[in-house]
């Protein structure tokens, strides 16, 4: 493997991130919204179903009633 000296590896890394194009502030926090918002949707989703199977589990088996 060939050698890479410390100085052109970061010459090299500053000129691969000048590549990158970066999110706008407003772009980084509508998707931190979006994501925010589809957790939450997961969270309702997720109780309601449990809320449903021990219903039904509760029903099946007699118990707390």
């Amino acid at each position: 493997m060939a050698k890479i000296n410390p100085g052109q590896f970061v010459r090299e890394v500053r000129q691969e991130v000048s590549k990158v194009t970066w999110p706008t502030r407003k772009e980084t926090a509508i998707t931190t919204g979006m994501v925010f918002l589809m957790v939450v949707l997961a969270a309702l989703f997720f109780f309601m179903i449990d809320q449903i199977l021990a219903f039904g589990v509760r029903q099946i088996l007699g118990l707390g009633g």
